[in-house]
Parts: structure tokens; sequence; C-alpha cells
């Protein structure tokens, strides 16, 4: 196995599948972009150093391996029951269980395939990607992403197809203990319309038996090495003229699960991408998103909810990059944290110069239910153009107990009247959501307060959340604050 501390373009193709078939050229950018990894930092501003969760990795103990031999089980083998007849995809670590396109849309152009197939079948569509400098690599995770990916999926949808059902995306890595790169890109052509479910999950045992140097040993001289296991993800979207995409995550990962992303979406002109996300499991989730608004009329919108308990950390970066004309974007990230778990809220609005009459809007609030839970947020603008219009704003507050005290009065237990402030603090974030959208983060958030398995089921708990969810009404008035204007 190569560990994380040792990866480099000398040893990639040792962590890459034994049926690798990829082309000359891909295997060539690969190495090209590693070897920059080690020159590159973790954070990109010192600033953002101060409050890094990144402490908490141990490159020496994420392991990677080229092994395909894996077990579905239970609980997933149900998950694919649920998804196998709508346009769906299931990856563990970095083997394909289960790719399906409905006959229809395969007709009409619609691809769903692993990136490696992508790379031999359609290497016209992906080319660009390895070939040009279409990122700046401002940190080593983002190289890692770009080029040691031994999984990941390529989505393609058509010129002006309208796709109705959700594409679902589940992954989970090994339970072998064993870390994962992915590299997924998403094309969304001019004028289609399309949405993208992705589910993370990660196996529930760490410890490998092996035999060589290590701390602990047993009585029969078996050494027992504890792995760190990660999830490492470089997530690409491309949305062309008047396309319009929403891309969904649910992160459920256990609890010892080191869970990266680095997520960039290039949005053309009056085109818009919709990013929805909850975030719930993992020891250290590092979520970083980037918009980049290039064409006049361009976009984005990024809502997520964040449920910390325990010793989790959440180091949550949205950014909105303004480069075409009149582009619109906004960011709302909410984040609840209980016992010692932490919170980071990091975003940047920027406006170039030919960007006038745009609007942003950044915002990142936290609710603390304990004392020892910490939350912190660090937005900032950057305007290089006038008439325009940017807000930024962020709250870190304690729960309040004159709240508690009067649900209390009418009737709830002390962690109901808890759990009811903390609705109360995400129905605006819901409100803009679908109801399928709303229904999966109340199930996941009532199993996380509950102490049940991350894992979405439809049960009889999820038929009566998702009864409730659809009975309600979707806010079509804007959630967002009113600007300030510069002139």
């Amino acid at each position: 196995m190569i560990t994380l501390s040792s990866l480099s373009e000398n040893n990639l193709q040792e962590i890459l599948s034994k049926k690798n078939t990829e082309p000359p050229w891909a295997l060539s950018s690969r190495k090209e972009i590693l070897s920059k990894f080690s020159g590159l930092p973790s954070e990109v501003s010192p600033l953002y150093s101060k409050y890094t969760g990144l402490t908490v990795l141990r490159p020496e103990n994420i392991c990677f391996s080229n092994e395909e031999d894996i077990s579905i089980s239970k609980d997933l083998k149900i998950r694919l029951e649920e998804i196998k007849s709508s346009p769906s995809v299931l990856l563990i670590g970095s083997t394909v269980v289960h790719i399906f396109v409905p006959p229809e849309l395969s007709k009409k152009g619609l691809i769903i395939s692993t990136i490696q197939d992508a790379m031999i079948k359609h290497p016209e569509l992906v080319k660009k990607y390895f070939k040009e400098n279409s990122t700046n690599y401002e940190d080593r995770f983002l190289v890692l992403g770009s080029s040691a990916f031994q999984s990941g999926f390529f989505i393609y949808v058509p010129r002006n197809l309208m796709i109705e059902d959700p594409i679902r995306i589940v992954y989970s890595l090994k339970d072998d203990g064993t870390s994962s790169i992915c590299r997924n890109i998403v094309i969304s052509e001019e004028g289609s319309r399309a949405t993208i479910v992705q589910e993370l999950y990660s196996s529930s045992s760490l410890i490998s038996t092996s035999k060589g140097s290590a701390k602990n040993t047993s009585e029969k001289g078996e050494i027992k090495e504890k792995k760190q296991e990660g999830y490492f993800e470089f997530l690409q979207c491309d949305i062309k003229p008047a396309a319009e995409l929403e891309f969904i995550t649910l992160q459920a990962m256990n609890l010892d699960t080191i869970c990266i992303s680095n997520r960039k979406a290039f949005v053309e002109k009056d085109a818009k991408m919709s990013w929805y996300s909850g975030m719930f499991g993992a020891h250290l989730c590092r979520f970083k998103t980037d918009s980049v608004l290039n064409g006049s009329g361009a976009q984005s919108e990024d809502v997520q909810i964040v449920f910390g308990t325990n010793n989790q950390m959440f180091d949550i970066s949205s950014n909105l990059d303004h480069i075409g004309f009149s582009t619109r974007g906004k960011v709302l990230v909410k984040s609840i944290v209980k016992d010692t778990a932490k919170s980071l809220f990091k975003g940047m609005i920027k406006i170039r110069k030919n960007a006038q009459t745009s609007e942003a809007y950044l915002a990142g609030h936290a609710i603390l239910l304990n004392k020892g839970a910490q939350a912190d947020a660090i937005p900032g603008l950057e305007i290089e153009t006038n008439e325009v219009k940017a807000t930024h704003s962020a709250s870190v507050s304690q729960i309040d107990e004159e709240q508690i005290f009067y649900l209390m009065c009418k009737g709830l237990d002390r962690e109901g009247a808890k759990r009811e402030i903390i609705t109360g603090f995400v129905e605006p974030l819901s409100r803009k959501m679908g109801p399928f959208i709303r229904a999966w983060i109340s199930y996941l958030f009532e199993n996380k307060w509950t102490g049940k398995p991350l894992l979405l089921k439809g049960d009889e708990v999820m038929e009566q959340i998702l009864e409730v969810e659809k009975s309600r009404y979707k806010e079509t008035a804007d959630i967002f604050e009113k600007h300030y204007k510069y002139r």
C-alpha cells in the first residue's frame, strides 16, 4: 500500500487499478500535476491556518490500495434496490458496482459513466480538463484530486435535455479502512436542466491486521495498525449558456473519517448553478466550493446545513467570483454545533472590473448548543468596480435559554425545546429546497440527533417525513438579506 505521505508521481501507478487502461496522455498529465503536490500549502491564506482542523490529518496513516475486492453491506444492497431503476451510480472505493442510464435518456445523449471509461470512450469531452489549466492549483488537495484519482464519475447532459428525475450518485469507502481519491466531472450543455444527488458514506472498520512494524502486537505476533480512513474529491462542473444544474450533497460518513472536497463550478451566460448540502458525518469535513460566474447574467446559489456533535470539525469555504456583467451570487451556511464540535466558515466575494451591476450575498451563521462547542466565521469582500450590490454577514451565538424556558412552559422537555429552536434556525434554508431534499436532510438530522446510523432509507420514518414535506410550500421569495450598494 502507498500512504499519502509517500505518494508521488513516481509511484502513482501503484494506487491505480490493475485493470487501468486509460490513454497515455492521461497518465502523463496526471504525473505532471502531481509533481506540484509537495510544493503547495494545505491552506491558501495564513489567516485560515490559525483555525484549520487539518492538524488531525495523519498522512502516514492514510493508505491507498489498488485492490478491487469489495463487499457490499446489507444497507448498501437495500440502497441499491431503491435507486437502481432511476439514473444512478453506485461506487465502492474505486470499484463500480452499478451504473444505469434509462434507455430513453441514453438515446437523447445523456452519458453517465466512470471517469476512466469517459477518458477512453469520450476523449473529446474529457481531454481538455487534463490538458488545459482550467483550474488554478492553489492548494495541495486540489492537486491530489486532479491527478491521483482512483475513481469518479462523468456526467454529460446534452443540449436542451430536461431530466425530470434526479441522477443518484451513491459512494462509499471500502470496509478495509483504505482511503480513496475521486475526480468527478459534470458537463451541462446549453439549455439543459438536471439535478444530481450525491450520497457519501464510509465503512465502519478502521483496524487492519498485518505483519510488520507497528505499535500494538497481539499474542500471536500479529500487528494491528490503525489506519485513518480518508475521502478526497475534486468535482468540476461546467454550466453552459442558459443551462441549470442542481447539485445536492448529503455527507453521512462515520465519525472517524477525513472528508476533503474541492468543488468548482464555471457558469456561463444566463446559466444557473445551485449547490445544496447537508453535512452530518466525518471527523474532519473540509468542503471548499468556488463558483466562477464567467458569463453575463450567470447565477450561483450555495445553501449548506451543518450539524456537528462529539469532537467533529467542519471547515466550510464558499467563494463567489464575479467575472461577467450583471451576475448574481448567493451563499448561506448555517451550522449547529454540539458537545465539543467545531465549525469554521470561510467565504470571499470577488467582483471583477467588468462585473458591473452584479449582486452578491454571503453569510455564515452558527448556533452553539453547549459551552464546549465552538464556531468561527471569516467572510470577506474584494470589489474592483462600481455599481454593484454586495453584502456579507456572520454571527455565532449560544442557544437562547429564555426560548428554551418558554417552550418548556408549553410542555416540551429540554431536549425537545432545543430541537424546536434548531428547526426554526434552519427553516429559512429548507424552504428554498424541494420536498425530497428537505425530507432527506430532515431524515439524516433526526437520525443523528437520536444516535441512529446516517444512511438514507425508504423506511416508514422517511415516508412520514416526505408526506409532511410534500404538504409544505416551497419558498419563492428571496431568503437573502438586503444589500449594501457600492457606487
